[in-house]
This record gives structure tokens, C-alpha cells and sequence, in this order.
């Protein structure tokens, strides 16, 4: 009996040793994994949105040293009655109104600030498209009519293969994808899984096989289209995406802060919603936009391509083109980026009005809520 306790003990004594090594060995994986599975929760997810380079692998999106552009204030607008319960309802962290390229609004709220580089979901994927845009203009995507595999070879053999450019930016690519962000098992939660645990994007792209339509048929909204972009830029210009971002996006527009994206255990940008920067910089962007793609007397994105990304295209009558939304009944020129949970960068052309909010809306998916958020920023811009 003595014998049978001691090599029980020594047994369960081995278990717990190996236990903690394993723990040791995968410490940075397992804090990832346990973020991602908090990271909307109803006590973390403010401070979360804001501190994303605490919990998942970043790099950084170099500023350069360039001087800081000025963003001017101009007189303080009085924005709708309704504002302010409307900034509660839809947990805003933060609200920026530029009007002619002035600030005449700015405000942050539940303990965010101005210095505070926030996450911006599917936002994200309008900068990509900005980035496209620039790679077509000078050459170094040939057309977006090409196939996807053409420069992302990768991607021959799976859903992807037969999609070109122009589909995957319409998100009509025809690939099965599940987004649900409420079923732990959908593809959109695995990817968040891999993405945290360290594993590469390209492979779960790439292993992705099944379609529900052909290339080009149907709008569908799949954030993993947007990976396969990224996977297209990187492949034509031989370079990763946040570099690339840098030279012709970021360093132009002289923001305030460097952005930094998440990344995969191998480096790769999370492309379809990893930028993370602040309330102003997001709002450069905006203007730059609004002014189709020119900044401080310099062309950063072709006009041609700020015009097209932003018209709707997609099929069957989507308010989507290429990685931008267009809201229904929006006049020319009106549109916005947006990501989940209340991440929105809204553009008027004609009244050059540029509306940013960051936010942490549990109730985002709600029937009427992006509606509710698109009336309150026409309602802005009218009231202007």
C-alpha cells in the first residue's frame, strides 16, 4: 500500500510538473486565447479596445518623421438634440466631426482619451483598399480583373481558386464563411482562435474550400475576403502590408501617433481589422478621403480609385464597392468605413463633412442600430 502511494504521488507529482512546464512554454499562448475569449465582455471590453497590443502579437505601422499635420479647430457645432442619449445608447467612446477639414466637435468617453490607439475592426479593411488603389496606379497590381492566385499562388486548389481581385474587394468571392461573432464555433471565432494562438492566416485561407456561389454571383459579407486582399498586395509588391501602408498611406497623411496592427503568429497584418490608431488620426484619413484622396497639395490616393471603391458595385445591388459601405439612399459622394461593434469613419463629399467614432456596443447587431447611427450622422452633417 505504501509502494501504491508513493509511485501514486510521484505519478501526480510528474503531472503537475509537466503541468506548469507546459504552462511555461505556451504562457504567451494561452494569455492570447484567454483575451480572445473575454475580449467583448461586458466589464474588459472598453479598456480592451484600447490596449490591444497587450494581449495578441502588433507591429507597427512607422509614422516616419515627418512633422505632424495640423488639424485646426474651428467654432464648436451644436449637434442634434438627441446627441447625447443616442452617444450613451450606442456606448460611443468617442465623437470627432470635422466640417471643411476643422474639428468642430471632439469628445471621449467611459475613461477613453485622445492618445488612445484604438482598435479598428472592419475599418481596417477601407485603408486596405486605399493601399490597392495606390498598387494599381503604379503598377504594381496589374489590374483587378486579375485571378487572386495570380499573385497569391497559395490559394490554388481552394475556394479561392477562379476569384479575381475585383470580386474578393465586393465581397463576391462565393467562399463559405461563417461570421456569426455570437457562435463560438463559426469560422469568424476559429480564425480568432488561430490568430491568437500563434498560427498563420495565409494556411486557414488557403484551407478553406467550400463556396456557396460562383465568384462574382452574390454580395456576401466575409471578412476572410479581406485577408486574401492583404495576401494579393503582399504578393504583388513583395513587401508586408503594414510597410507598404507606411510609405503611401500612413507617412503622407503625418498623424499623430504610429498605428501598429495585430498580427499572426508569423507577422502577417490582420488586415481585416487589426489597425488599431486614434480618434484624429482615423478622422486625417476621413478628410483625406473627402478630398478625393488629396492631403496638404499631395495626390495620396488616385482620385479615380477613391471614386470607384466608393460607388456601389457589388452585386445585386449591395450598398458595398471595394471594402467601403454606402449606406441606402446616400447622396453622390456619401459613405463611410465601419466595423463591428461601432466603428465608424463617415464621409459627406458634398457638405466635406468627416465623422469618426470609436465605440464598445455589445448591442451593435441589434435590428436599426447601424440605421440609428447613420441618421444621427446625416442629422450632423445637415445640422452643420
Amino acid at each position: 500500500m505504501r509502494r501504491f502511494l508513493k509511485w501514486t504521488f510521484g505519478a501526480l507529482l510528474l503531472l503537475v510538473v509537466v503541468a506548469v512546464a507546459v504552462g511555461l512554454w505556451k504562457r504567451e499562448e494561452i494569455t492570447r486565447l484567454m483575451a480572445v475569449n473575454s475580449l467583448f465582455s461586458e466589464e474588459k471590453i472598453v479598456d480592451n479596445f484600447s490596449h490591444m497590443d497587450q494581449a495578441f502579437l502588433t507591429t507597427e505601422v512607422s509614422r516616419g518623421n515627418g512633422p505632424t499635420s495640423p488639424l485646426s479647430y474651428g467654432p464648436d457645432a451644436a449637434l442634434p438634440p438627441g446627441t447625447d442619449a443616442w452617444v450613451a445608447e450606442r456606448s460611443l467612446t468617442s465623437l470627432l466631426v470635422l466640417n471643411d477639414g476643422e474639428i468642430v466637435h471632439e469628445s471621449y468617453h467611459q475613461g477613453t482619451s485622445a492618445d488612445d490607439r484604438r482598435i479598428s475592426w472592419s475599418v481596417a479593411k477601407s485603408y486596405l483598399s486605399a493601399l490597392v488603389g495606390v498598387l494599381l496606379d503604379n503598377g504594381t497590381i496589374e489590374s483587378i480583373d486579375d485571378p487572386v492566385t495570380k499573385y497569391a499562388p497559395l490559394l490554388r486548389g481552394g475556394a479561392y481558386d477562379g476569384a479575381s481581385l475585383r470580386q474578393v474587394l465586393n465581397m463576391a468571392s462565393g467562399v463559405t464563411f461563417d461570421e456569426d461573432y455570437l457562435d463560438f464555433n463559426s469560422d469568424i471565432n476559429r480564425m480568432g482562435r488561430v490568430l491568437a494562438l500563434g498560427g498563420r492566416m495565409d494556411d486557414f485561407a488557403a484551407h478553406l474550400t467550400e463556396t456557396f456561389a460562383a465568384p462574382g454571383e452574390t454580395w456576401k459579407y466575409v471578412s476572410i475576403d479581406t485577408h486574401v486582399v492583404g495576401m494579393v498586395v503582399r504578393g504583388a509588391a513583395g513587401k508586408p502590408v503594414a510597410e507598404l501602408l507606411s510609405t503611401h498611406i500612413i507617412q503622407p497623411l503625418g498623424l499623430e501617433y504610429a498605428p501598429y496592427y495585430v498580427t499572426d503568429g508569423v507577422g502577417t497584418a490582420f488586415v481585416l481589422g487589426g489597425l488599431n490608431m486614434t480618434t484624429r488620426d482615423y478622422a486625417r484619413f476621413g478628410q483625406m478621403y473627402a478630398q478625393r484622396g488629396e492631403w496638404q497639395g499631395r495626390q495620396v490616393v488616385p482620385a479615380d480609385w477613391v471614386d470607384a471603391s466608393t460607388e456601389p458595385s457589388a452585386p445585386e445591388g449591395a450598398g458595398y464597392g471595394y471594402q467601403w459601405w454606402i449606406p441606402e439612399g446616400s447622396a453622390d459622394g456619401e459613405y463611410m468605413a465601419r466595423g463591428i461593434y461601432g466603428q465608424y469613419i463617415y464621409i459627406d463629399t458634398a457638405r466635406q463633412v468627416v465623422i469618426v467614432t470609436t465605440a464598445a456596443d455589445r448591442q451593435f447587431r441589434e435590428p436599426g442600430a447601424n440605421q440609428q447611427n447613420v441618421d444621427m450622422f446625416r442629422a450632423i452633417a445637415r445640422d452643420l
